[in-house]
């Protein structure tokens, strides 16, 4: 059976939901229902708004109530099948009566998939697959996460355009302009780890934060992770709230990235200096790369990465570019580059 037109609308709504700012992230992924009567007409919407919270299905169920009875749901995610801080959304949506439900994305988390087989023994029509690539998007780092066993890691950087990070004298501040430290608190956000090394904090002693337009910090926290078997002096901004800060003593990215991951994270947004970078970058734990590229030249200071081990031009590493984007105007403008592996990575 194909979706209706009203179907399709609402599965349109129930993606808009699920990308909901603000919401916290962590461990589950971002998922919006709606709910259809019989005419196609919406009853009750719903999304999730973070772990321990009800799933999108359920918050949608209780504010249609008796109304569910014999309705369509809506959902970006494949309802779960299993019992974590809540209860599983297939025997809410048998419980309360619905007669079909239409998903996005399959759920690649092998401890909650199940959910269309235990719907459809319960005799509920299910559509599966409707936009799936867009569904997919909107949790594009909890499912490679959850598929690869480790958190996604995006890593940004700003740099001149001789490829400089920090002048001859260490300075930083500011490379990029306004406009582009704003976007890069905006897409900071979109994690749950905000991750430097120990260099970076005892030479630049970051806040390490998420700010809003208004240069202010926003409710809801990434954790701040300094990675480094160097001390961290406990004087340091990145201690200072809000949200919470953890050290991982440790030089491993694959270590590092086991333990957040074992920790309930899933996206990682590198910020280290150039032998962090490079570290990640030659063991291949770099998913995204988010670049602020100032027109500007220093013509001498600290490069954007480390070394990389490559000495012939045969063997760079070649990143396709996703993405390119001009931020701010006039003297404050500056181009932000998005690019994913390439080649053999």
């Amino acid at each position: 059976m194909t979706t209706t037109p009203a179907e399709q609308a609402a599965m349109r709504r129930a993606l808009t939901l699920a990308a909901t700012p603000g919401v916290p992230l962590g461990p589950n992924p971002r998922v919006g229902c709606v709910l259809l009567g019989a005419d196609g007409a919406e009853i009750a919407e719903g999304f999730h708004r973070g772990a321990g919270t009800a799933h999108a299905e359920v918050a949608a169920l209780a504010e249609a109530g008796d109304a569910a009875r014999g309705a369509t749901a809506v959902v970006s995610l494949e309802p779960c099948n299993h019992t974590g801080l809540t209860g599983p959304c297939t025997e809410a949506l048998v419980a309360a009566g619905v007669r079909r439900v239409v998903f996005a994305q399959r759920d690649p988390n092998p401890v909650a998939a199940g959910g269309a087989e235990a719907l459809r023994a319960a005799g509920i029509d299910v559509e599966a697959g409707v936009m799936e690539p867009v569904a997919k998007g909107v949790n594009k780092a909890w499912t490679f996460a959850v598929e690869h066993n480790r958190p996604f890691v995006t890593w940004k950087f700003a740099a001149t355009l001789d490829g400089r990070s920090a002048a001859a004298d260490g300075t930083s501040h500011w490379i990029s302009g306004t406009d582009a430290r704003r976007d890069t608190h905006a897409l900071r956000a979109e994690c749950d780890v905000l991750l430097v090394g120990t260099g970076t904090v005892l030479v630049d002693d970051p806040q390490l934060n998420v700010r809003d337009e208004v240069d202010q910090p926003v409710e809801h926290q990434p954790l701040r992770v300094v990675m480094g078997e160097r001390e961290v002096p406990a004087d340091r901004r990145i201690h200072q709230g809000p949200g919470e800060a953890q050290h991982l003593a440790t030089r491993d990215p694959a270590h590092a990235l086991a333990e957040l991951y074992a920790a309930g994270r899933r996206h990682v947004w590198l910020e280290g200096g150039p032998t962090l970078a490079a570290a990640f970058l030659r063991a291949g734990l770099v998913d995204e790369v988010v670049a602020y590229v100032a027109p500007t030249f220093l013509g001498a200071g600290a490069p954007a990465v480390g070394d990389l081990g490559i000495t012939t031009i045969t063997d760079q590493l070649r990143w396709h570019l996703k993405r390119a984007a001009v931020i701010g105007t006039g003297a404050d403008a500056t181009v932000r580059l998005t690019l994913t592996p390439g080649g053999d990575h």
